[in-house]
């Protein structure tokens, strides 16, 4: 199945990694959100390896999950009390999940990882059936840097030791704003092969998808410090709100 077409495969390919070093920290996102959700329930989409979502357990609020892979769900349910938080196995788009919440959130840049923009409109539109009144819907990503993707392809060196290389390739279809990125490394066991994609999007394109959706944006900060977002933001923290 193409990388287009599997919610899942990210997850089957990356699940056993997406906690190794250099991730970033989750205490600053963890604050923000146990602020917001004002006591819960919360719902978190593509909740993965839980690195949110448990600590916002900890404090006490009723978080629940929609996640697409069985393999980042087993990371979940390995650590202390991964079991204890309810999450549904299928596309974060369909959010197929009973209730209301008071919060729900995606971060990461997971929003970029529904590589339709109509799959990322559905997104946004069944969040906000979800929300209670006055609930809000937290979106974390980069800001695209067309510096980025001046050419249609690149090339970089990723790690080389004396038993192994990797290098990642990507390839960019600006028109559809989506790129592929193939992550390969060669050892001594062959050739192998990690897939990903991104279909990216910038804020004011993500404001029209919520207020399509009937959300309204009611903040948005460079980070989880919430500095000021500015025109070289980098990245943004986008809060949305049911009207």
């Amino acid at each position: 199945m193409s990388v287009f077409d599997d919610p899942g495969l990210f997850g089957r390919l990356w699940a056993a990694d997406y906690d190794g070093p250099g991730n970033p920290d989750p205490a600053p996102a963890v604050d923000f959100l146990a602020d917001l959700a004002d006591g819960g329930p919360v719902l978190e989409l593509a909740i993965g390896t839980g690195r949110v979502a448990l600590p916002l357990a900890e404090r006490g609020l009723a978080v629940h999950g929609v996640e697409a892979s069985e393999e980042m769900l087993a990371q979940l349910r390995a650590k202390p009390g991964g079991d204890r938080i309810p999450v549904v196995v299928a596309d974060m788009a369909d959010v197929p999940v009973p209730g209301e919440f008071r919060l729900a959130y995606l971060v990461f840049n997971t929003l970029f990882n529904l590589v339709d923009a109509e799959r990322q409109a559905d997104c946004f539109r069944n969040v906000a059936r979800r929300l209670s009144p006055g609930g809000a819907f937290v979106i974390e990503t980069f800001v695209p840097d067309p510096r980025d993707f001046d050419r249609h392809e690149q090339v970089q060196v990723h790690a080389v030791t004396e038993d192994s290389a990797t290098i990642r390739l990507h390839k960019y279809d600006r028109p559809a704003q989506r790129f592929i990125r193939q992550t390969i490394t060669f050892d001594a066991d062959g050739v192998h092969l990690k897939p990903f994609a991104m279909r990216y999007a910038w804020p004011h394109q993500i404001d029209e998808m919520a207020q399509q959706a009937g959300l309204r944006l009611t903040q948005r900060y460079a980070d989880w410090h919430r500095r000021p977002f500015q025109a070289d933001s980098p990245s943004h923290i986008s809060v949305y709100r049911t009207e």
